[in-house]
């Protein structure tokens, strides 16, 4: 639901990758953002008007995405699909992050536009350091990526939690992912990979920033 940029753009790469795609929106003009070729269904409609989502085979469907311009309207359309067409796969973009965080909590999958942004805007302003990958949907724990210091190389990885408070779930060596085990130690070059709670990201990133202390 809703053919802005985000929706065209969606929708032509779930076609590209093999899949068929309906795209409503409430004005004709904005399928014009769609390529020429695209061979998918265009209603013109509500998004979360039911008939107009049986005319878009919502009965068929295997996933909904509501990225209309309007919270209210994707979160709504949200809803009628998971509830009244048992659709699963559902996700509704929101502008406003706190509401995001709601309905996450009353499971329904968001995409956060205004936290997304600036979160790439910093990954861009501040390359090094803490990189927040994942959150969880109750903000509680962050998955963040961390650059050590490189005294930290020969270190075993439980010391790396236990200076960070966190639990490093995987890292990033070679170009590979891998997961650690109770012999892994950390090597130059590697990237390392730490869920810890939120409020400690900063605390975190300190901590492996400077060298580990001696241990006796």
């Amino acid at each position: 639901m809703g053919c802005g940029r985000v929706g065209a753009a969606t929708a032509t790469a779930l076609e590209s990758r093999g899949h068929t795609v309906a795209v409503i929106d409430q004005e004709p003009a904005a399928f014009r953002r769609l390529p020429p070729d695209f061979a998918g269904q265009r209603v013109t409609g509500v998004g979360f008007d039911r008939e107009i989502l049986r005319q878009a085979g919502i009965a068929d469907a295997y996933g909904f995405a509501a990225v209309s311009s309007g919270d209210n309207s994707n979160v709504l359309a949200a809803r009628v699909v998971r509830e009244t067409f048992g659709i699963d796969n559902v996700v509704a973009r929101i502008y406003d992050p706190d509401r995001a965080e709601v309905y996450q909590r009353l499971g329904i999958a968001t995409v956060a536009t205004v936290p997304w942004a600036a979160d790439q805007v910093l990954r861009a302003v501040l390359p090094s350091g803490a990189t927040g990958e994942y959150q969880d949907p109750t903000g509680q724990l962050t998955l963040v990526r961390l650059d050590l210091h490189p005294d930290w190389v020969g270190a075993d990885l439980e010391a790396v939690e236990q200076a960070a408070g966190g639990r490093v779930v995987f890292l990033s060596r070679f170009g590979h992912a891998l997961l650690p085990g109770p012999q892994t130690v950390y090597q130059a070059g590697d990237s390392v990979y730490l869920m810890t709670p939120t409020d400690r990201m900063l605390a975190a990133e300190r901590a492996l920033a400077r060298a580990p202390e001696a241990r006796p």
